[in-house]
């Protein structure tokens, strides 16, 4: 009997409710429908939101337009978890409204990082084609054979 290969990522599922419960999370938002000073002048983005497996628990990656007053928006977040988890029930179909966790999206962090890595002098060295002694660019390896 063949064993079941072991996921690393999540399911199919995990993904399609994920989906689901990010989509009315910034439908909420967006609307404005939570009245909160620090929600009400801040638009609030909602790039992933990750599904626990059993789907009981659903972690939103956030982050305010243009990355200021990130702390104070999503301590807002947490202080109307239980009606944005209610919202979230209305609008998707699910057997157990999942419990919601906000956390800061780093995805911006990460590519600013990955960017400057790229333009670090001794990467760029080593993009740059070497030229061999006619000027010409040296990428062809020597085959024995001639030119």
């Amino acid at each position: 009997m063949a064993q079941k290969p072991t996921s690393t990522g999540p399911s199919q599922r995990q993904q399609r409710v994920a989906e689901l419960v990010r989509h009315a999370l910034a439908e909420v938002l967006q609307r404005g429908d939570i009245q909160d000073p620090v929600l009400n002048t801040h638009v609030v983005t909602v790039p992933e939101v990750r599904m626990s497996p059993d789907l009981k628990l659903a972690t939103a990656y956030v982050m305010p337009l243009g990355g200021m007053d990130e702390a104070p928006v999503i301590a807002a977040l947490d202080r109307h978890r239980k009606v944005l988890r209610q919202e979230v029930a209305r609008r998707v179909n699910l057997k157990f409204a999942p419990e919601l966790r906000f956390l800061r999206d780093e995805t911006f962090d990460e590519a600013a990082r990955i960017d400057k890595l790229l333009r670090d002098e001794r990467v760029q060295r080593d993009l740059v084609p070497e030229r061999d002694g006619d000027g010409h660019e040296d990428d062809e390896p020597e085959t024995g054979r001639g030119h």
